[in-house]
């Protein structure tokens, strides 16, 4: 079927998600890079962070910022599980980022957001606060950025997007791509729908 074919995959994943400039085509230097997250959970018995598939996200904000191209770090996640409503994952990523160096009057953490929507709002209270007239670079997965860049526009900031965690890269003319089953082709499809129901969901709710 069209659903685990690799390459179909790919053709419909690249045309929805959003790509952004490069490192070197950051030219300027932002006040704040906001990573959203939505990328690790704590494991408490082995006291560790498990980070996923979307960690690219955290791996650029700290790129960008050790690299001079955003003056601080703003983790924006707070719990989107229901039965954990306490793992607060700003707060353990806040952790994660004293223990390796990055200082703490470099860091701004919003921990309430539990969507989207949230992440945009209440970073918009804390930047507006901070930084009125700031320039912003927003992180997030090149899937999740159509819906996360309109959110972050419609509350009046000023964001410069930078999509990471590319789910289709450049296309691939080879045999297995094209006629073989792929079972990740199926994982894909599943997050894009969901992309796609979400954003049109905030649509019509005027989140966007």
């Amino acid at each position: 079927t069209i659903f685990s074919n690799a390459f179909i995959t790919d053709e419909f994943v690249r045309l929805y998600e959003e790509r952004d400039q490069t490192y070197s085509e950051l030219n300027e230097t932002y006040d704040v890079a906001i990573v959203l997250g939505g990328f690790s959970n704590y494991d408490d018995d082995q006291e560790l962070i498990q980070f996923h598939s979307s960690t690219d996200r955290l791996m650029a904000g700290i790129k960008l910022y050790k690299t001079g191209r955003a003056k601080k770090l703003m983790i924006s996640s707070g719990s989107g599980q229901i039965m954990r409503p306490d793992e607060k994952e700003a707060l353990f990523i806040k952790d994660y980022l004293l223990s390796i160096g990055i200082p703490k009057e470099d860091l701004i953490i919003e921990s309430e957001s539990k969507n989207t929507r949230e992440n945009a709002v209440n970073s918009a209270k804390i930047l507006n606060n901070k930084y009125p007239n700031g320039k912003f670079l927003l992180i997030t997965s090149a899937l999740h950025m159509p819906r996360a860049k309109r959110c972050f526009q419609k509350v009046g900031l000023t964001i410069t997007p930078f999509s990471v965690d590319q789910q289709a890269g450049p296309r691939k003319y080879l045999i297995d791509h094209l006629f073989l089953p792929n079972v990740d082709s199926l994982r894909r499809w599943d997050a894009l729908i969901k992309e796609w129901i979400g954003f049109i969901a905030y649509k019509l709710a005027g989140y966007i």
